[in-house]
């Protein structure tokens, strides 16, 4: 094969992944992303990315809104796996099976895509934790 037919098969590709690509952000202005376009700008604004094309703000949207929703399912894979395991103390063992997002969980999760979340010691999973007993009344 010559050079010159191998570099137009390639150009070609690539004409197809432009078209493709502009038609995809195209498509980003009929969409509403779930995290709002100011939040974005604010959030890019202050890491001092400062762009005027709204569908680049929405491109970062719907990317960070993949990842969260990522994050998320595999916090409750964590969270479900954690209460599938046995426990060895049956008087702990929640009677209802409602699931409970902890740190844990989502710290877990987080580790799997590179980010190491660290929280206080004070920082309490339970609602209960930290409340002042209830006074008996004499």
């Amino acid at each position: 094969m010559n050079s010159s037919s191998s570099s137009s098969m390639g150009g070609e590709g690539r004409h197809d992944d432009d078209s493709g690509l502009t038609e995809f952000l195209s498509s980003l202005m009929d969409y509403t992303p779930t995290i709002p376009d100011e939040l974005t700008e604010h959030y890019l604004g202050k890491s001092g990315f400062h762009c005027p094309d709204l569908r680049l703000t929405r491109l970062v949207s719907v990317a960070t809104q993949k990842f969260m929703l990522e994050v998320a399912n595999d916090a409750l894979q964590h969270c479900k796996a954690r209460q599938a395991a046995p426990v060895k103390d049956k008087s702990k063992q929640p009677k209802e099976k409602r699931l409970v997002l902890t740190m844990d969980d989502l710290s877990k999760s987080l580790q799997e895509y590179g980010v190491n979340l660290k929280h206080q010691e004070y920082f309490a999973d339970n609602p209960s934790t930290g409340m002042e007993p209830t006074s008996r009344e004499e």
